[in-house]
């Protein structure tokens, strides 16, 4: 009788309905692993899902008990299979986004692009045919980098060139097309400051790259603070001027926005900067210069620079370039603007009041001022009004569920040092309590003017701060990182 017995508890062990089971247990283990690793689902989340799951494997257990009962079998194991093929399938893409966005917040060194360039009618091809010419450098700016790269070209290819030094970047082109020098030495991100230079936009275009030495510097990778400490997170946001497919390295700022996050009173100020803001730069010795510039020398200088004009502290730093700007709208469905003018730009129109853009369209409202009387500061508010939709428009619950998507779309459009703990804990929490956001935006003012910047040698348009408006940002920060009274949480 015991015999009998234990051939029949072999044979159920061995039946097909129980290995399906544990194949199954196994899918549905690992896919709660996998939510568990990202650490962006709420406790209850994880309990609510582990019970479907559990109750959906006690019933295919049911169902598949018996495999002489063909139809319940069949429907069985045709839903575990189903089964299987959903946590595979959405664990693996539940990785991938994880480690998208785990590479976009482990940021890498920045990256300077030094060339040497002759004129585009110079018969020199290479580095090595144009060894005997004198190589014109900037005196001051950029002197790291410069002096690095003939380092490194002195190191590698055995080979020292001459230099002469010039004082600015009119100077500089000045020298090579009077053909005083034959060649020159120049960070990639400063030929975007000829656009700034009258009579000299055109220089770049004359232009032909004879090697290129990449430089890279460290970024500081910043620690992520206690929860007691983290009930205000400022973050600067840099738009930067370039269309290409993945961020560059070096360059100018287009967009210069700083948003301060209370996460206890669920509010977020977004202070807007004038690219041409005439202030003194972290590197600059009190010197001033356009804020744009700021960039050209790293993201943090652009940080403290900021944080020099306003009196906080800058914890992290959100890059963006313009392609990116547009997959970031696109991935989230199109957002909601507000504008204050109808005007028609970039093959668009806009309407005052809302409007609904995609990101070819946000981009275009971002970037348009010269409908606006007052240009800049228009458009100025113009972004403003864009991040602020993208903000309201992220934080919706129903976007929160497609992440994955969204990060897919735009890793290599973005790089941040925002740490993947606290976005997973922001996640986390808006999942967990859905509560609305308020959004509040303000925009600096000042005056035009035309002066010599640090970061060049000749006078060009500048913005001189009006700092009533100035002090009146640095109070609405006060407000914003303040403990919200008890009976306002």
């Amino acid at each position: 009788m015991s015999h009998h017995t234990a051939n029949n508890t072999g044979k159920k062990l061995k039946s097909p309905g129980v290995i399906l089971c544990l194949f199954l247990l196994l899918a549905s283990a690992g896919f709660i692993a996998v939510l568990l690793h990202t650490k962006m689902l709420p406790g209850l989340y994880i309990a609510v899902l582990s019970t479907g799951i559990l109750a959906v494997l006690c019933l295919i257990f049911w169902l598949t008990g018996d495999f002489h009962r063909r139809d319940r079998f069949v429907a069985g194991s045709a839903l575990a299979l189903l089964c299987m093929a959903l946590y595979i399938f959405t664990g693996y893409h539940v990785g991938l986004t994880q480690q998208a966005l785990l590479q976009v917040t482990s940021p890498s060194a920045e990256k300077s692009v030094i060339s040497f360039y002759v004129l585009d009618s110079d018969p020199a091809e290479t580095l090595f045919a144009a060894a005997g010419y004198t190589f014109g450098i900037l005196k001051t700016q950029d002197r790291t980098n410069t002096d690095q790269t003939l380092r490194l070209v002195s190191q590698e290819q055995e080979l020292t060139l001459k230099t002469r030094e010039y004082d600015g970047l009119a100077q500089l082109a000045d020298a090579l097309s009077g053909g005083e020098i034959g060649a020159i030495l120049l960070n990639q991100a400063y030929l975007a400051l000829f656009d700034e230079l009258p009579g000299y936009e055109d220089f770049p275009g004359q232009l032909r790259v004879l090697s290129t030495q990449n430089v890279e510097q460290p970024v500081e990778i910043q620690p992520v603070k206690p929860p007691s400490q983290e009930q205000v997170i400022n973050v600067y946001i840099s738009g930067s001027d370039t269309r290409e497919d993945t961020l560059p390295g070096l360059s100018r700022s287009d967009v210069n926005i700083l948003a301060s996050i209370n996460t206890t009173s669920r509010e977020i100020l977004l202070v807007s900067t004038p690219r041409d803001y005439y202030v003194p730069l972290s590197v600059s010795s009190g010197v001033p210069d356009k804020l744009t510039h700021a960039g050209i020398y790293g993201v943090q200088v652009s940080m403290d620079t900021l944080s020099m004009l306003y009196d906080v502290e800058i914890d992290y730093y959100f890059k963006v370039n313009f392609t990116g700007f547009v997959d970031i709208i696109d991935a989230l469905g199109g957002i909601e603007v507000q504008s204050d003018y109808s005007f028609d730009a970039y093959g668009y129109h806009y309407d005052k009041g809302t409007n609904l853009l995609d990101g070819d369209a946000a981009l275009g409202f971002c970037r348009e001022r010269y409908s606006f009387s007052s240009g800049d500061r228009q458009r100025g508010k113009n972004q403003l009004a864009v991040i602020k939709g993208i903000i309201q428009k992220a934080v919706s619950p129903s976007i929160l569920s497609t992440y994955t998507s969204i990060l897919e779309h735009v890793q290599a459009c973005i790089d941040t040092n925002v740490p993947y703990d606290l976005i997973a804990s922001l996640v986390r929490r808006q999942l967990s309590d859905g509560a609305s956001w308020t959004v509040n935006s303000y925009s600096v003012d000042g005056t035009g003017d035309t002066q010599v910047p640090y970061s060049m040698s000749s006078p060009v348009y500048v913005m001189v701060p009006d700092m009533t408006t100035v002090e009146h940002a640095k109070e609405l920060l006060k407000k914003t990182a303040r403990e919200p009274a008890p009976d306002e949480t």
